[in-house]
């Protein structure tokens, strides 16, 4: 590369671009209490496993490609259930888990619970897939999410969601509101 030659003018105008230029004496810096960034506490951090009711196995039939999932806690009313099958709580989060692994689709899916009840959400859409790609037409992914939404301690009632909404590869999840939330 050959050298590039710089003239006069473009001296001058750099010179005045810059303005008045000072020589640096000693680079070195010394730190003093005042220039000390101050310390801010660390955010805590959040246990999402701990969310899950250690229970051993939960005795929970697997579920076919095209079979629905249905759950409700005890105590609740079953008008509940029917009005989230109907998706009559709107809808206030949605997540699709479809295409990961069983443990990258628990963990997403953990901290996605967690963000919903902490932002107060009340239900939720989760799209899991109907398995077609499974060994066996066996679907992972959706006996791994009926096994975890039971297991949840936040997680109320869940179900298939309609045909519109993603059938038997989807679900409607109805969400318990956090303590801060109560009225």
């Amino acid at each position: 590369m050959a050298k590039k030659i710089i003239t006069p003018e473009d001296c001058d105008l750099f010179r005045q671009s810059i303005g008045k230029v000072h020589t640096v004496k000693s680079d070195k810096v010394l730190l003093t209490d005042a220039y000390k960034p101050k310390p801010f506490p660390k955010a805590p951090t959040v246990d999402v496993q701990g969310h899950l009711i250690d229970t051993v196995e939960l005795d929970v039939e697997k579920v076919g490609l095209e079979d629905s999932l249905s759950f409700m806690m005890p105590g609740l009313q079953h008008n509940v259930l029917k009005k989230l099958r109907k998706g009559q709580f709107g809808l206030d989060a949605e997540i699709d888990l479809h295409g990961l692994n069983s443990n990258e689709a628990k963990r997403q899916l953990l901290h996605f619970l967690h963000d919903c009840v902490e932002d107060g959400y009340r239900c939720v859409h989760i799209v899991h897939g109907k398995g077609y790609r499974s060994a066996d037409n066996h679907p992972v992914l959706k006996n791994n999410l009926n096994v975890w939404l039971r297991q949840h301690k936040d997680v109320q009632a869940f179900c298939s969601a309609p045909l519109k909404d993603g059938g038997t590869g989807a679900v409607f999840v109805l969400l318990q509101l956090s303590g801060k939330y109560d009225a």
